[in-house]
C-alpha cells in the first residue's frame, strides 16, 4: 500500500469515528417535552364563549324559487296598417287602458262610411217594400191584384230584412276595426323594449308584436318543496297565512316578504315535490320576472328552545359513539369538559339543543379545535359569556334545511324542513 492510499484510509476512518461520536452524543440527550400550551395542558387557552339561553326559533322550509309575474302580455295589432305613433316609453309603468300605439285609421274610417251607406240604402229599400206589402194587402181585399203578387212582395221584405241585418253587422265590424287602430294596454304592468318603430307596416301575424307588458305589482314566486313537508304545511295553512321570505342568490340579502298563496293540486312523481306560489306586493321593485331567489317558508315557531351558536357545535365521537358535542366551561375550575348534545332545529347561525345542556351553561364557540377534555381556558378580552360569540359568528352558518329531494321548476337543491345543524368540525373528541 503506497503512502497516498494510506492517507485516504486514515481520513475515512476519522470521518466515520466523528460521525459515530456525534450520533452517540445526540442519542443521550433528553427528548423535548410537549409545548406547555398545546391542548391546554399548561398555559390556559384563550377561547370565546356563549351562554346557553332559551329563545324562540323559527322552523323554516328552504327552497329555490323563480319569480313569476301574474300576467305577461305581448301587445299585438289586431288589424293591418301603418304604425303612426308610439305612446309609451320603454320601461314605463302602464295602467290598464293607457295609450300604447296608433294605427293609421283612415282606411277603416272609409270602410265604416261605406258600411253605413249600404245600411242606409238597404234600410230604405226595406221600408219601401213594407209599404208595398201594406198597399197590396188593401188591393187584395178589393180583388184588384192576385194573391201571388202579395206573397212575392212579402218574400221581398224578408230578403231585405236579412240584407239590413248583414249591413248592420258590417257597420259594427267596421266600428270595431276603427277602434282597434287605437291600441291600449290590457293590464297594469311595466313596458319592455319596443319591438317596432313608428312608420312600419304592422299586421296581426307579427310574432314579436309591438311591446311586452309584464305585471310587477303584485308578483309571485313559484317554488317546490319535498312532499314529506306537505302534512305539516297543510295543517299550518288551515290556521292562517304563512310568511314567505325571498332572499338573493347569495342568501344574504332579504329582497321581499310576502305570504303563501296556494299549493299545486298534485305531487310531481318524478321529483317527489309539490309546487307552491307565494305573493309579494313588490312595491320597491326588487323582484323581477324570471329572477332566481332563495325562498324561506316560515312553517311555525318553536318557543323557549335552548339555543347556542352553531359555531359551538363540534362533530366527532363521544365515549365511542359518533355524534355532536360541545366544550362546556366549568366556571369554578376554569376548565372545559366534553358534553354530548342532541340537536334540534337550526336557524342560520343558531341551533337548538334538545338534550345535554341546561339554561345558563357556558360553551366554547371559538378555539375549540385546540382543546381537549379537562383543558384549562380563559376568556378572551372582550368575550361575552352571556349570549355573545366574540368573533365566532359567520364561522358556521349551517344549512337551514334538512332533507330534500329531486329537482323542481328547473332548479332544485336538497332542501326541506329546518333541522340539520350547521357548523362544527368532524373528528374524535380530544381526550375521549
Amino acid at each position: 500500500m503506497n503512502k497516498k492510499l494510506r492517507w485516504r484510509v486514515a481520513i475515512a476512518l476519522l470521518v466515520i469515528l466523528a460521525a459515530l461520536g456525534a450520533f452517540l452524543w445526540f442519542a443521550r440527550q433528553k427528548p423535548q417535552s410537549t409545548p406547555q400550551g398545546r391542548f391546554g395542558l399548561g398555559t390556559p387557552m384563550a377561547v370565546a364563549t356563549a351562554r346557553v339561553a332559551p329563545a324562540d326559533i323559527p322552523v323554516k322550509i328552504a327552497a329555490l324559487g323563480t319569480i313569476t309575474p301574474l300576467a305577461t302580455v305581448t301587445i299585438k295589432t289586431q288589424i293591418s296598417g301603418q304604425l303612426q305613433q308610439i305612446g309609451f316609453r320603454e320601461g314605463q309603468m302602464l295602467h290598464k287602458g293607457d295609450f300604447v300605439a296608433q294605427i293609421d285609421p283612415r282606411p277603416y274610417q272609409n270602410a265604416l262610411a261605406q258600411a253605413e251607406g249600404a245600411l242606409a240604402r238597404d234600410q230604405a229599400s226595406l221600408d219601401n217594400a213594407r209599404l208595398d206589402v201594406k198597399r197590396y194587402t188593401d188591393l187584395i181585399a178589393g180583388g184588384s191584384i192576385p194573391a201571388q203578387t202579395l206573397d212575392t212582395q212579402k218574400a221581398q221584405v224578408g230578403q231585405l230584412v236579412g240584407t239590413v241585418a248583414t249591413d248592420t253587422a258590417q257597420v259594427a265590424s267596421a266600428k270595431l276595426n276603427l277602434q282597434y287602430t287605437h291600441i291600449v294596454s290590457p293590464v297594469d304592468g311595466r313596458a319592455g323594449l319596443r319591438q317596432v318603430d313608428a312608420g312600419n307596416y304592422v299586421t296581426p301575424g307579427d310574432a314579436a308584436g309591438i311591446v311586452v307588458v309584464t305585471q310587477l305589482q303584485p308578483i309571485s314566486a313559484i317554488f317546490p318543496i319535498p312532499e314529506d313537508n306537505l302534512p305539516t304545511l297543510m295543517r299550518q295553512l288551515r290556521e292562517g297565512a304563512l310568511q314567505v321570505q325571498a332572499w338573493d342568490r347569495s342568501d344574504k340579502t332579504l329582497l321581499a316578504t310576502g305570504t303563501m298563496s296556494t299549493v299545486d293540486n298534485e305531487v310531481d312523481t318524478a321529483t317527489g315535490t309539490v309546487k307552491l306560489r307565494a305573493m309579494f306586493d313588490n312595491k320597491d321593485g326588487l323582484l323581477f320576472p324570471n329572477q332566481f331567489v332563495n325562498i324561506q317558508l316560515l312553517v311555525t315557531t318553536l318557543h323557549d328552545q335552548l339555543v347556542v351558536p352553531a359555531a359551538a357545535i363540534q362533530r366527532g365521537s363521544v365515549n365511542g359513539v359518533a355524534g355532536s358535542f360541545v366544550y362546556l366551561v366549568n366556571s369554578a375550575a376554569s376548565t372545559v369538559s366534553v358534553r354530548g348534545v342532541t340537536l334540534g332545529t337550526t336557524d342560520g347561525e343558531r341551533v337548538a339543543v334538545t338534550s345535554g345542556l341546561a339554561a345558563g351553561d357556558i360553551v366554547v364557540t371559538e378555539g375549540g379545535d385546540r382543546l381537549r377534555d379537562g383543558a384549562k381556558v380563559q376568556l378572551r378580552t372582550g368575550a361575552a359569556p352571556d349570549g355573545g360569540t366574540s368573533g365566532a359568528g359567520g364561522k358556521a352558518r349551517g344549512n337551514r334545511s334538512g332533507k330534500g329531494s329531486g329537482k323542481g321548476g328547473g332548479r332544485q337543491r336538497g332542501d326541506g324542513a329546518s333541522g340539520a345543524p350547521g357548523g362544527g368540525r368532524a373528528g374524535q373528541a380530544p381526550g375521549q
